[in-house]
């Protein structure tokens, strides 16, 4: 596998189509219906829309799912027949999305090699998940990427560039260029700027990368020795590109090396700067449904007390329709608050029942936890300088730890790529 990420042909909706195009990532604003209830209302009479093309989780179990997926592939194809797109034959694009708060995050969009790619527990891959892959969660996803004719990704993968040689360098190359795309994203997105990276510059992200890439810089900057190199770290979209590595491992089980050649084979990202000023950690709080409030909090107290690691003591904050009280594991098992918060809700709902969902932001937390039936979990943000460091040594962290901003900072639909 040549490690790196390289050009290939990118899809970009036509400027006249984009502003209604874009559209956040599907597994944002799980528990706010009516976020994209206003998207649907949006886009009713647009052209082309991501949101055509895309399944929200918002509406899982809610709508005709196999219908949902013939509608995608309509929609998708749809989209090619009608010339939405401009084609950029072996680009990488270098993206500015300013946020709300005027940080500017930068990134390189362009396509990874699945052949590095390993999500399974224990992985020792260039490529790796960050978070645990729920395997139960990936056939949906499967079953939409198998026949889909395009890809529209919201994967963010993330670099660990100290000196900041790969993407940083690109945004003084292209500061006189014309950007191929330029306009404000929609529900607060924030702005959103594209570049085509020339061919010097593609040269020089892929000598830089394959600097990071050398053992020996690796054992350097962490302080190991031996381990396997770990280069690109899955930030965002964990379960979404298990769904492509999956369908591409399917085609290798069938056409054997034939699928090497395939575009199945690469998955369409955007990498990110571990480094960056403006990529902020925030955490991702938890919301459970269908439960017995005093009997919860009864039973999480018990839980905290009964922990017998030698961990530093873990501080959350628990919600409930009456009050919001703060938790102490003073002697965790486990390294990280969410772990040890985990692992309690999964016990809890396997012998009790319920539904846990992962929340971005306190007031939406706060809100529906006075709901009958409801309760909150503030969890603390995990430091992201320790994300590479930490996964290099514990494997894969638990399920939602972090997450990359607000939902609203989330990665849009924009780009797409053919992969049939």
């Amino acid at each position: 596998m040549e490690i790196g990420l390289l050009p290939g042909e990118i899809l970009i909706p036509k400027k006249e189509l984009i502003r209604d195009f874009a559209v956040v990532a599907c597994d944002q604003f799980t528990s706010e219906p009516e976020y994209w209830r206003r998207v649907e209302r949006q886009t009713k009479d647009a052209k082309a829309t991501a949101y055509r093309m895309i399944f929200p989780e918002a509406d899982l179990g809610k709508v005709d799912f196999s219908q949902k997926v013939e509608q995608i592939n309509q929609a998708m194809t749809q989209s090619l027949e009608d010339g939405v797109y401009d084609v950029y034959e072996d680009a990488l694009i270098y993206v500015e999305r300013t946020l709300g708060n005027g940080r500017v995050r930068k990134g390189l969009v362009g396509l990874l090699d699945l052949e590095g790619y390993d999500y399974r527990p224990g992985s020792e891959s260039a490529i790796r998940a960050t978070e645990k892959t729920v395997v139960d969660r990936l056939p949906p996803r499967i079953q939409i990427r198998e026949n889909a004719p395009l890809e529209l990704p919201h994967i963010l993968i993330l670099i660990d560039d100290p000196e900041k040689t790969v993407i940083e360098p690109v945004s003084l190359a292209v500061s006189s260029d014309e950007p191929i795309y330029d306009f404000e994203l929609m529900e607060n997105g924030g702005n959103i700027k594209g570049y085509l990276v020339s061919k010097e510059q593609q040269e020089k992200i892929a000598k830089a990368l394959s600097f990071l890439s050398q053992q020996e810089v690796f054992d350097g900057k962490y302080g190991f020795f031996g381990k396997p190199v770990l280069l690109f770290a899955v930030g965002d979209g964990n379960h979404s590109l298990a769904a492509a590595k999956a369908v591409y491992e399917q085609k290798k089980t069938s056409l054997g090396e034939k699928a090497l050649s395939l575009p199945c084979r690469y998955a369409l990202v955007e990498v990110e700067n571990v480094r960056d000023d403006a990529l902020v950690f925030e955490p991702i709080h938890r919301m459970i449904f269908g439960v017995d409030e005093n009997a919860f909090q009864k039973e999480l107290a018990h839980y905290c007390q009964s922990q017998k690691g030698e961990g530093a003591p873990q501080h959350f904050t628990l919600l409930t329709g009456k009050e919001s009280v703060e938790m102490t594991i003073s002697h965790p098992e486990l390294t990280l608050t969410v772990g040890s918060v985990q692992r309690f809700l999964d016990q809890y709902v396997e012998e009790h029942g319920g539904e846990i969902d992962y929340v971005h932001g306190e007031e939406v937390v706060s809100r529906l936890s006075k709901e009958p039936g409801a309760v909150g979990i503030f969890l603390p943000a995990m430091e992201k300088g320790d994300l590479f460091k930490t996964v290099i040594v514990e494997g894969v962290l638990p399920r939602k730890t972090f997450s990359m901003g607000e939902a609203s900072e989330k990665r849009y639909y924009l780009e797409a790529r053919k992969i049939q």
